[in-house]
């Protein structure tokens, strides 16, 4: 094995190392790893820069605007609502049509974008029947990753395994190509979701119980202002409060009226009741100090917390939201929502103290306390998604109809062979912009960036596998093991193999990555072998988009994570089986629909 084929190999297993590990953002890893390989001549200037002109890493960019003006129109909320008042006559056949719904939906516009507009009906799904969220969140993740599948524009993953393919003399993969085995994954999905996964997924917290579902009883409490205290005549901003407990105080309670507003300016009087949250040993120094009564024998729940029109609401930060990697201290935001922010949930783990100076990562959960009016403007505010509340309605929409035909029309001008798919979607964003279905603000913010640059820093990655030998020696080693069945089994176990090579190795990286990596190794494989590639390749496409394993593999899982309560061992049990299933399926059928 040569010094070149052994550097690329041990840089392949670092960059999955790291992946796994999560120590560094997608798109600064991907920029990294682009200049190790142009600094170590691996790749040339040129073939460093291909990806940020890969026509599907464009192509991938402009469905981002295309996905947001569709959800914007309103038409995704309206067929939510559908299906809200079909459950309320049957129950399993509204669940299972709204699985359906969104794996239709998946296969036109960004998964991401489908799971975040579903979520909150599937909350207000779980009220209505009295069971927990658990049950049908994680179902809602895999109903979005295989009604991916479905066509080529379903997921990121085939436009670039397709665009892999060309840069090697293939032939395109086609718009419905992807058609046939996508159903049978969604129909056998979609029945598995229905039937097998409620027995495995576990019962949590009830969507209503949000108090107990952040173990915030014990963090809120009230005191009430005694006498000798030295807060009499003065205020909780010159007391320091905050600075000096780690207290904060949420609002007033005066004879019986419930003061939220400017809390730290207001002038405190005996018999006053400061509802408060903060850390137990904390507040036995602030009751110690500021002479205060500790009311610790009222447990606060929802419906004192709800007194004075003030209501609890759950947020889920979402992959383009413009307070990643900020603090709640740096957004103001309780100014900037007029909501308190009394838990962060991180991936099953509940931040409790000092969280105004926790920084937030994609798919944090955040529990606040915040006016009852101010619901529906937080709801337009795209920066968060609301989860739940205690009533959540879905607001009909004046639908815009040119944002709804738009997708489909790039789909049959592309399928039909009209226009290349790149120029029907720029000319579809292109119609958008210029009717002002969108602007170019929202077009902008629209496109997840990380993703993109990741995706184009990835590609010469591909290119050195190749121009290294790597991806041929892994080809070779595949195929010296299939061929120790038959020459007529050969091909299929080789299939088979890379099947299951992508599926396990999609579970904990980017199912981008994953389809990068493969795709070469699958058609060096097939070249050494003397088959047609092309089996392979939908192959790829597949499997590495099975990722139901773990919340890590696909961002739809880490959506639902925390709303659901999940623990790592839930995707293990709810996915593993369904990935067998795929596996059996995609080996049987997919030499059938694209013979060797």
């Amino acid at each position: 094995m040569g010094f070149e084929i052994a550097g690329i190999l041990v840089l392949m297993i670092l960059l999955l190392v790291l992946l796994v590990l999560e120590v560094i953002p997608i798109d600064v890893l991907g920029l990294g790893l682009l200049l190790v390989l142009w600094f170590t001549g691996y790749v040339d200037s040129d073939q460093a820069i291909a990806g940020f002109s890969n026509k599907a890493v464009l192509t991938v960019a402009v469905m981002f605007v295309l996905s947001h003006a569709l959800v914007k129109t309103g038409i995704l909320e309206n067929f939510a609502q559908y299906f809200i008042d079909m459950e309320k006559k049957v129950k399993w056949l509204g669940i299972g049509l709204f699985f359906v719904t969104v794996s239709i939906f998946s296969g036109f516009i960004n998964n991401v974008a489908a799971v975040a507009i579903f979520i909150p009906v599937a909350m207000h799904m779980a009220s209505k029947f009295r069971i927990s969220p658990s049950k049908l969140l994680i179902p809602l993740s895999y109903a979005a990753i295989y009604g991916g599948t479905i066509t080529l524009i379903g997921t990121s993953t085939n436009l670039l395994v397709s665009s892999v393919g060309e840069t090697h003399g293939l032939q395109a993969l086609g718009m419905f190509e992807f058609l046939p085995l996508g159903i049978i994954f969604l129909v056998v999905g979609t029945i598995y979701s229905l039937v097998v996964l409620p027995r495995l997924l576990p019962s949590r917290a009830p969507v209503s119980t949000l108090v107990g579902k952040y173990h915030m009883s014990t963090y809120l409490t009230e005191f009430k202002i005694d006498k000798d205290s030295p807060l009499i005549g003065s205020n909780c901003r010159d007391r320091q409060v905050n600075e000096r407990y780690e207290i904060t105080v949420l609002e007033i309670i005066r004879d019986g009226a419930h003061l939220a507003g400017n809390v730290g300016e207001l002038i405190l009087r005996q018999g006053d009741i400061l509802l408060t949250k903060g850390a137990i040993d904390k507040f036995l120094k602030f009751h110690q100090q500021e002479k205060v009564l500790a009311l610790s024998d009222v447990k606060l729940g929802e419906d004192e917390l709800q007194e004075g029109d003030n209501v609890l609401v759950e947020g889920l930060i979402g992959p383009e939201s413009t307070l990643y990697d900020k603090t709640l201290s740096d957004l103001d935001f309780r100014k900037r929502y007029q909501a308190f922010v009394l838990a962060i949930s991180r991936r099953g783990g509940t931040i409790k103290q000092k969280i105004a100076h926790i920084r937030l990562r994609f798919a944090d959960t955040l529990l606040m306390l915040m006016p009852a009016d101010q619901i529906a403007e937080m709801r337009n505010d795209p920066d968060l998604i609301i989860l739940q509340h205690h009533e959540i309605n879905m607001r009909k929409k004046r639908i815009r109809w040119l944002a709804v035909i738009i997708i489909p029309l790039i789909m049959l001008s592309a399928a039909s062979g009209l226009m290349d798919i790149l120029a029907a979607a720029l000319a579809g964003a292109f119609l958008l912009l210029v009717t002002k279905h969108i602007s170019t603000r929202e077009a902008y913010s629209a496109i997840n960036w990380p993703v993109i640059i990741f995706i184009a820093a990835f590609i010469p990655f591909g290119t050195a596998m190749e121009t290294s030998g790597a991806a041929h020696l892994i080809g070779e080693s595949v195929t010296s093991m299939a061929k120790i069945f038959s020459a007529e089994l050969a091909p299929y176990v080789l299939l088979s193999s890379l099947y299951l090579i992508t599926a396990i190795i999609t579970a904990v990286v980017s199912n981008n990555a994953a389809a990068i990596v493969l795709t070469p190794i699958a058609i060096a494989a097939a070249n050494n072998m003397g088959i047609d590639s092309r089996p392979l390749i939908f192959t790829i496409c597949y499997a590495a988009s099975a990722s139901f394993m773990t919340p890590i593999g696909y961002q739809t899982n880490l959506m639902v994570y925390g709303p659901g309560k999940y623990k790592f061992m839930d995707y293990v049990k709810a996915g593993a089986p369904l990935n067998l299933i795929f596996w059996v399926i995609a080996s049987v059928m997919a030499p059938i629909f694209w013979p060797f």
